[in-house]
């Protein structure tokens, strides 16, 4: 027959079996997050050419314990230097991108270089591109958000805009960069 009846000694080691494993759990759920303050936010969108260029790419976004980088990887350039900035409207409809309105500018700030005393949030500035026409852009900032709701600091909804020339950082409003060579909608 089988047995059913169970010591106490035998009900103490189950015990402490059972607390072993919830605290070994328990410490690996720990471990796991926390590196992690915040749950990050990301949006990716491709870049459409805009006013006869070849240019083409995609540009991420992510947000993460406050600070918004954005990485976007463009083909199709022109070498040399161009700009980019964040646009008023995430409408890129038009052969020549300009749907998509003038600089984001929350603030009503004068055109400038990021970080000086007066500049768009829209104002990212410039990059180069390699002698094939290929262009990495890096940026990160603690002044935008993805969908958090603040007027003054959330990119969804706006353009990405890739310009032919290179930005002033002194013309009004726009820093004299050319045509919008690649356009596209910041939308989830």
């Amino acid at each position: 027959m089988p047995r059913f009846c169970v010591t106490l000694k035998e009900t103490i080691q189950m015990k402490k079996i059972v607390v072993s494993a919830a605290v070994v759990i328990a410490i690996a759920i720990g471990c796991k997050t926390a590196g992690s303050t915040t749950p990050s936010k990301a949006i990716t969108i491709t870049m459409d050419a805009k006013s006869g260029s070849k240019v083409s790419g995609s540009a991420t976004f992510i947000e993460k314990n406050g600070e918004v980088t954005l990485e976007a990887k463009l083909t199709g350039l022109q070498p040399g230097v161009h700009a980019i900035h964040i646009h008023e409207k995430a409408d890129c409809s038009a052969a020549d991108g300009s749907s998509a309105g003038g600089h984001w500018n929350p603030t009503f700030k004068n055109h400038g270089k990021w970080g000086s005393t007066s500049y768009h949030r829209g104002d990212i500035g410039n990059f180069t591109a390699d002698i094939d026409g290929n262009a990495t852009v890096l940026f990160k900032t603690n002044e935008w958000c993805i969908s958090c709701g603040d007027a003054t600091k959330d990119i969804v909804g706006k353009g990405l805009v890739v310009h032919q020339n290179p930005d002033d950082y002194t013309t009004q409003p726009s820093g004299n960069a050319g045509a919008r060579v690649a356009c596209s909608g910041i939308i989830k």
